[in-house]
């Protein structure tokens, strides 16, 4: 068996590591070019956090397109109802976020970046205009240079992640997965 003369290893790391960077670079570019033209940046914030999961913790069931699309969509959705049927008002904002959590919990698309979508499309008056663009087309764009960058990536490095990894696993794998500590609780619903 050959090991690694010393510092090989570490000059894979880096090497990893500087594409996924590349990679995250390519993606948020793509889609403020994409969706950000004639949208304020403050609107597609929550991509950034989006980028960090899918270049950085791409086997998270957090990054796969279940969560990433669910929760985007349905946070955007949220947001733009509340704001539209009961104005700015602060308790709106709670609620948002409130029924935010509560979707993305109950549908397996628990993704954290989108959780701030609720809460962007009130402040920003959004209408429903507003999950097409920047919403879907922010998020496809970003995801298909994600899926096209691990694939790239995976000729180089033979142990790179090909993003999605699990199309449809939920996130988090249960409602109350992250709630109790009864290590027991097993319910997948």
């Amino acid at each position: 068996m050959q090991t690694d003369q010393p510092g090989t290893s570490r000059w894979r790391t880096a090497t990893r590591l500087l594409w996924s960077l590349v990679g995250a670079t390519a993606g948020i570019s793509a889609a403020f070019a994409m969706a950000g033209p004639t949208m304020s940046p403050f609107l597609l914030a929550s991509l950034g956090g989006s980028t960090v999961f899918l270049f950085g913790l791409t086997r998270a069931p957090a990054a796969q397109p279940r969560a990433l699309l669910g929760g985007h969509l349905g946070a955007a959705a949220i947001g733009v109802v509340c704001g539209q049927y009961f104005g700015d008002a602060l308790w709106v904002y709670a609620l948002a976020q409130t029924l935010t959590l509560a979707f993305m919990l109950l549908s397996g698309t628990v993704h954290p970046p989108a959780g701030a979508n609720a809460l962007i499309m009130i402040h920003a008056h959004a209408d429903v205009s507003a999950l097409w663009m920047p919403v879907l087309i922010g998020v496809a764009t970003l995801a298909l240079v994600a899926a096209g960058w691990s694939r790239l990536g995976s000729y180089w490095f033979a142990e790179q992640t090909r993003y999605p990894t699990r199309w449809m696993d939920r996130s988090p794998p249960s409602i109350l997965w992250g709630i109790t500590d009864d290590r027991g609780f097993e319910e997948t619903t």
